[in-house]
C-alpha cells in the first residue's frame, strides 16, 4: 500500500494563510528563502487585498504546500506519489525533488503574472454539478464561438465539471445546464480562464522560461493531475508544469490511476479540503484526508499503518 500527497489549486486560498503556518524554524526558514528569492516581503501576499492578484494567490499556495509537505517529511511520512491540481503541481514538483523551491518561486511568480495579464477582466471559471462530461460538452458546443469562447476545463469527478471562458459564454452554458437538470451551476471566484486554449500563448511563454531551469529526476512518482500519467523524466515534468494552465485537468482519472497503483492514503496539504472530497470516493479501500481538518500526528499514524500494510480502513 502506498501514500500520496496532494496539493490544491487556485480557489483554495484564504486570507492569512501564510501567517497561519506553524511558528517554528522550518516555517521561518522557508519564508525567508521565499522573500530572498523574490526580493520582497512574502508575508505581504496573504492579505485579502493582495489575494485579489493571481500572482499572490499562486505564490501563497506554493509556499503553503511545500511547508506542510516538508513538515510531514520531517515526521517521517514519505510519499510514494505526489499530485497537484493546476498550480498545485508546482509544490508537488518541489516535494518530489524534481524542481528546486527557489526556481519554483520564480516560475510561479511569472506564471501568475502571465495568466493575469492575458485576461484581466470578463473571463474566468464556472462549476457545474450533476451533469456528466458528455452532457456538458454538448452544452459547450451550443455556445462556443470566437465571440463567446467557452471550453471544458476540469473533470473533477463523474458529475463535477468546470468550464472556462468569457463570463457571457459561461452564463449561457450555466443557463442551459440548469435546464438540463444540473444540481448546481455557478461562476467561481477565479478571474482567469484556466485549462483551455485561451491560455496557449502564456503557456508557451512559461515554457520558454523553463528552458533556463534545470529539473532533476524525482525521488517519488510525479502523477500529473492533467493527464493522469506518472512521469519520471525531467523533461516530461517540465512540459507538464509549463502547459498545465492551458490543458484540461482530469483529477478524476488521476485519482483512479493513483488507486490502481496501490495508493491507499491520500493526504491533502492546506489550505482547504476540496481535493479530499474529490479523492475520497475513488479510495474504495483506502483513506483520503486533509491536513486542514486533521493533525500531522494523525496523518503520521495513518501513514505508519499504511506503510506496515495494516488495512486501517476496514
Amino acid at each position: 500500500m502506498k501514500i500520496m500527497f496532494t496539493f490544491p489549486g487556485q480557489g483554495a486560498q484564504s486570507a492569512g494563510m501564510l501567517h497561519a503556518l506553524p511558528d517554528d524554524a522550518l516555517t521561518m526558514a522557508l519564508l525567508q528563502q521565499a522573500s530572498e528569492a523574490l526580493d520582497e516581503d512574502i508575508l505581504l501576499l496573504d492579505t485579502p487585498q493582495a489575494l485579489a492578484s493571481t500572482r499572490a494567490v499562486q505564490l501563497c499556495l506554493l509556499i503553503c504546500g511545500v511547508s506542510w509537505a516538508r513538515r510531514l517529511q520531517q515526521q517521517g511520512v514519505v510519499a510514494d506519489f505526489i499530485c497537484g491540481m493546476s498550480i498545485g503541481a508546482f509544490p508537488a514538483a518541489v516535494i518530489s525533488g524534481a524542481l528546486s523551491f527557489a526556481d519554483a518561486l520564480r516560475l510561479v511568480a511569472l506564471r501568475g503574472e502571465l495568466m493575469q495579464q492575458a485576461y484581466p477582466q470578463g473571463f474566468g471559471l464556472a462549476a457545474i454539478s450533476g451533469l456528466r462530461r458528455l452532457q456538458v460538452e454538448g452544452l459547450i458546443k451550443q455556445v462556443n464561438s470566437p465571440q463567446l469562447p467557452v471550453y471544458l476545463a476540469n473533470i473533477n469527478a463523474d458529475t463535477q465539471i468546470v468550464i472556462a471562458g468569457s463570463e457571457r459564454a459561461m452564463q449561457q452554458v450555466i443557463d442551459l445546464a440548469h435546464e438540463q437538470g444540473a444540481q448546481k451551476a455557478q461562476h467561481l471566484a477565479v478571474s482567469v480562464p484556466s485549462h483551455c486554449p485561451l491560455l496557449d500563448e502564456p503557456a508557451e511563454q512559461l515554457a520558454q522560461a523553463f528552458k533556463q531551469v534545470e529539473l532533476q529526476s524525482p525521488t517519488c512518482g510525479y502523477l500529473s493531475g492533467t493527464t493522469g500519467r506518472v512521469y519520471w523524466q525531467p523533461q516530461q515534468i517540465s512540459n507538464d508544469l509549463a502547459f498545465n494552465m492551458a490543458r484540461t485537468l482530469n483529477w478524476h482519472d488521476a485519482m483512479i490511476a493513483a488507486y490502481q497503483r496501490g495508493v491507499r492514503l491520500a493526504i491533502e496539504m492546506p489550505p482547504g479540503a476540496v481535493l479530499t472530497g474529490l479523492t475520497r470516493p475513488v479510495m474504495e479501500q483506502g483513506e483520503a484526508l486533509s491536513l486542514s481538518q486533521t493533525s500531522v500526528d494523525v496523518a503520521r499514524t495513518l501513514a505508519q499503518r499504511v506503510t506496515a500494510g495494516v488495512e486501517s480502513y476496514q
